[in-house]
């Protein structure tokens, strides 16, 4: 099994982790409707990202009903 050969000081171990920090996420508003994500990603709430429609997230919701539906059957 390893062992240290020297002991660290408490100074230099905090500096070495000083960078491990978490840092708070960085969001945007969604320039269509305005709810705060993540940059660079599409809304999950309206599926636009840049001004433009990726996702139709409407048609998204009436296929996950339907197959809700078809599966209780």
């Amino acid at each position: 099994m390893a062992v240290p050969r020297h002991h660290m000081a408490k100074g230099k171990q905090l500096r070495r982790r000083s960078h491990l920090a978490l840092k708070p996420k960085q969001l945007t508003a969604c320039s269509h409707c305005k709810k705060m994500i993540l940059p660079h990603l599409v809304c999950k709430n309206c599926g636009h990202y840049k001004g433009k429609e990726i996702i139709n997230v409407l048609a998204k919701e009436l296929k996950k009903k339907e197959k809700q539906k078809h599966r209780q059957k």
